[in-house]
């Protein structure tokens, strides 16, 4: 199984490719879609768009995983991630892929054992767990286990456990 994961954000959304076979998982990609503050948001929507059209046909994933909306105080943040996350799920939904999402405590009970796990643990554990030789950024270690998540669910699925929320 080959995964897109997708922590989405305006300005730095983390996107990475994991792959899955018995057991055993590799990242092929991990990085960030990082947009300046000085373009316009419509700009970084494209920009989302593109960089994510172009790893699925680079990389053909068989589904994609984001992480759940999160509460935000403001409603500009809101919006804001909102259509980040309309960009990406709209370059997944194109490929027709199937695309599942996590709830962040979910994420973090699934990769790093606490649901209340800070972000440099998430990046030390994302780090262990896919032996990489350094410690990922914090968007594209939010990424890497959306992916984990994503795959741990997918094999439990075929126990009888249900996956994540499909949309």
């Amino acid at each position: 199984m080959r995964v897109l994961a997708i922590d989405a954000s305006l300005r730095s959304s983390g996107v990475a490719i994991v792959e899955s076979d018995r057991g055993r998982h590799r990242a092929l990609y991990f990085g960030t879609v990082q947009n300046k503050n000085s373009l316009a948001p419509s700009a970084c929507l494209v920009a989302i768009h593109e960089r994510l059209s172009d790893l699925i046909r680079e990389h053909e994933p068989d589904c994609c995983a984001l992480e759940a909306v999160i509460y935000v105080q403001s409603h500009k943040t809101a919006i804001l991630l909102g259509a980040a996350r309309g960009a990406a799920i709209l370059a997944a939904a194109e490929r027709g892929l199937p695309i599942f999402e996590y709830a962040p405590t979910r994420i973090k009970q699934a990769t790093v054992g606490r649901g209340g796990a800070d972000k440099s643990q998430v990046a030390l554990m994302m780090r262990a767990l896919l032996g990489l030789t350094t410690t990922p950024q914090s968007d594209e270690a939010d990424a890497l286990a959306i992916a984990l998540t994503h795959v741990h669910a997918a094999e439990a699925a075929q126990l009888g456990v249900p996956a994540g929320v499909r949309i």
